[in-house]
């Protein structure tokens, strides 16, 4: 793992934590962001206190938050690329996903003050006299691809109960539906409460898979036939490779997660918590799924087992449905939230101005995210596209350029400092190839996709 300059003991307490953040070799650091200090400032006489995260339940959050039903396409990614290339891929980009998710940790160890990815580009971006436009434009960035996550979970819903109802109605009801629910499950403010639900979160999403590998293990619709390897053109290729680079895809919102944390420098045991349920839960349910549901298997597997099953999986996987996309949305308009109130005393009031704006914010982000999903004909093609563009940078090649952020100046100080270097560009590289890869097979997708209409009624195709 990279070197970090500051004490990491995980009984430190905050004060601790934040004088040890001023203590780093590079005093250049006091004037790199206009709001310095914690993010929800002194919470000692606060009315509503923010950082009070344990960290197993902050690992539960990461783990709700990124294992949801795209857990279910990873088979028919197998199938296209094969059991032994996609297992590599799989453990690989999970190890990835595991260094670039520690280097996050670190650059907000040495900067307490950094609560979003906004904050980090004001950073990165102030060297060069940018930091406003920094912050707007990584900002702006994490804003816009969360809000396409949400909508993309309001889509899903109504994919659910379009499944579970027989297409009991129209499905832009369903869709008005999943917007309540996924609205009041929101209203809470702190993340300690958002906590509770991502056990059912859990429990839900283990319940669904178990229920999808035993009923396909009994069905066996495949034809038996394990392909080691397979030959396939680059776009259909490089689109399985995103199934599973954007299943990992949850580093937006970790400076969120970390600043509510009790002890921040507890994190790397929820950052492996996370890392070891997702990478072992994804291995085993791609290689299970694919070997019962063969080479032709289905995307989400739930459509290769019988009707009767789908429904029931679906139905149990409700609240992984809801409480995954409930997360994106509080991370997201906390964001907002942070960025109206921070260094005011309306951020730890429970005041009618709080609380109001509060419900405000998380209503209105509610209501664009169904729109957005409702309006746009090939929706998950363009999330494919919003999340080449945007989770490629989220999750890999940014955590380079913040390693090299944090080390300039140092990159030839030791041959540990040179190698580290070099596995930091490569990932800034892995970024880059990640983001324009998939805006080619994204935008070929949705040029060849003509299907679908705004708004409406018919049974939605996820």
């Amino acid at each position: 793992m990279a070197d970090t300059h500051h004490d990491t003991t995980p009984n430190l307490d905050i004060n601790r934590w934040r004088r040890s953040s001023e203590k780093g070799d590079d005093r250049r650091s006091e004037d790199l962001i206009a709001h310095t200090g914690d993010p929800f400032g002194d919470e000692e006489n606060a009315e509503t206190k923010y950082r009070t995260l344990e960290w197993w339940q902050c690992g539960m959050i990461m783990i709700a938050e990124t294992i949801s039903l795209g857990i279910l396409s990873l088979p028919s990614a197998v199938a296209v690329l094969g059991l032994v290339p996609a297992v590599i891929l799989i453990v690989g980009l999970g190890i990835v996903a595991t260094y670039t998710g520690y280097v996050i940790g670190q650059f907000k160890i040495r900067y307490p003050q950094v609560h979003s990815m906004g904050d980090a580009g004001e950073l990165l971006f102030h060297p060069m006299g940018l930091s406003r436009f920094g912050r707007e434009f990584m900002g702006t960035a994490q804003l816009f691809f969360l809000i396409f996550v949400m909508g993309s979970h309001l889509l899903t819903f109504s994919v659910m109960m379009d499944t579970v109802t027989d297409h009991g109605t129209c499905s832009i009801v369903f869709g008005i539906v999943g917007l309540i629910v996924s609205f009041i499950f929101a209203l809470p403010r702190t993340l300690r409460k958002v906590s509770w639900f991502s056990f059912a979160s859990f429990a839900s999403i283990l319940a669904a898979l178990l229920i999808t590998m035993i009923a396909i293990a009994i069905q066996r619709p495949g034809d038996g036939k394990v392909d080691a390897t397979t030959t396939v053109s680059v776009s259909k290729g490089f689109i399985a490779v995103t199934n599973i680079v954007f299943a990992y895809a949850g580093h937006v919102a970790f400076f969120g997660f970390i600043s509510e944390m009790k002890i921040p420098t507890d994190y790397p045991k929820t950052l492996y918590l996370l890392q070891m349920t997702d990478t072992s839960m994804y291995v085993i349910a791609a290689v299970v799924i694919y070997i019962y549901g063969g080479k032709d298997v289905k995307s989400p597997a739930l459509s290769s087992t019988s009707p009767v099953t789908a429904k029931l999986a679906y139905g149990i996987a409700i609240p992984t449905i809801v409480i995954s996309g409930v997360i994106n949305g509080h991370v997201a308009a906390k964001y907002v939230y942070v960025r109206l109130f921070r260094g005011t005393k309306h951020m730890q009031k429970r005041s009618f101005l709080s609380i109001g704006s509060w419900v405000a914010i998380t209503l209105i982000l509610w209501v664009i995210a169904w729109i957005i999903s409702e309006a746009i004909p090939v929706f998950n093609t363009l999330l494919s596209l919003i999340t080449s563009l945007f989770a490629s940078w989220f999750t890999y090649g940014l955590s380079g350029v913040f390693w090299l952020f944090l080390n300039r100046g140092q990159y030839g100080a030791s041959w540990k400092k040179m190698v580290l270097t070099a596995i930091n560009l490569v990932i800034v590289a892995i970024g880059a190839c990640l983001c324009g890869m998939g805006l080619w097979v994204s935008g070929k997708a949705i040029h060849d996709d003509s299907s679908g209409a705004s708004f409406s009624c018919a049974p939605k195709n996820g």
